[in-house]
């Protein structure tokens, strides 16, 4: 009798055992459906998120002269992408001075932008289908074309010069690759950043340098013992790298173009940079 008594009370131990289990795996699984929800600051919109923490945060280089330069003494971030940076805070918070420059190379800066490190991704990145298919781009705001970075008593004239020679480029980037298609008998060489870069030619590890000539033109302003040879032979149109699907930011981007370009902002901040307005 008292064995029969045990199992109506197992039973019940049981069945609330299995409630108290239902209850805490609803409630762990509630919890974790509550962290994907915060990925709804997300659907939000870039711009929403803009306005809610009161900055932008760009992506930018800091060891692109004329483009995004840090200085080692002040500190200061400097340069056309910059400036266009400093504008679009402006045109969203009122005040250019809400913006944070973070540090992007061209290997980090799409990772970057899809973690959501940062809002938009200013840092001459050129437009390409396959970047298409990871981000959206603004439209073009600037053309640039790759070219040869040599030292002045080089023999090197163009890409036909190309053969057996090392060449350094940036990790990333789309000179690289274009390079490895248009001098396939050239040993690439490659680095984290353009400084890097520069470094290592100017200590011999490499005989030519390539990426986007105004890159490179901003180099040759800092050591007058380089030259650009073999003219531009790609087309590299500069466009603001935003999250996929972002098509708001798209357009406020976009917008900010047009009014910088109506204004003759842009090309104020053109000769500022680049010594004479675009053509």
């Amino acid at each position: 009798m008292k064995n029969i008594l045990k199992w109506p009370s197992l039973m019940l131990v049981l069945l609330l055992t299995l409630v108290i289990s239902g209850c805490n795996t609803g409630g762990d699984s509630s919890s974790g459906s509550g962290g994907s929800g915060d990925n709804t600051s997300e659907a939000k919109g870039t711009i929403e998120q803009i306005k809610e923490r009161g900055k932008l945060i760009a992506g930018v280089k800091y060891d692109t002269k004329l483009f995004g330069l840090k200085d080692p003494a002040s500190g200061e971030v400097e340069g056309f992408d910059i400036d266009i940076a400093k504008a679009l805070a402006k045109q969203i918070l009122g005040d250019e001075t809400k913006v944070e420059l973070k540090e992007v190379t061209s290997k980090t800066r799409i990772p970057l932008l899809q973690n959501g490190d940062i809002d938009i991704i200013i840092a001459t990145m050129t437009i390409t289908d396959e970047r298409k298919e990871q981000v959206d781009f603004s439209d073009v705001y600037f053309e640039a074309g790759q070219s040869l970075l040599v030292k002045n008593d080089s023999d090197i004239t163009g890409l036909e010069s190309l053969g057996g020679v090392k060449v350094l480029a940036v990790k990333g980037s789309t000179s690289a690759q274009n390079i490895r298609e248009k001098a396939p008998d050239a040993e690439v060489l490659e680095f984290d950043n353009y400084q890097d870069a520069f470094t290592a030619l100017k200590a011999g590890k490499g005989e030519a340098l390539t990426t986007d000539n105004i890159i490179l033109i901003g180099m040759q302003q800092t050591d007058n013992n380089y030259k650009l040879v073999g003219g531009n032979f790609t087309s590299e149109p500069y466009g603001m790298a935003i999250r996929k699907g972002d098509s708001a930011f798209v357009s406020e981007v976009n917008s900010l173009l047009k009014s910088m370009q109506d204004s003759g902002e842009y090309d104020t901040l053109h000769e500022k940079w680049l010594g004479a307005k675009p053509e």
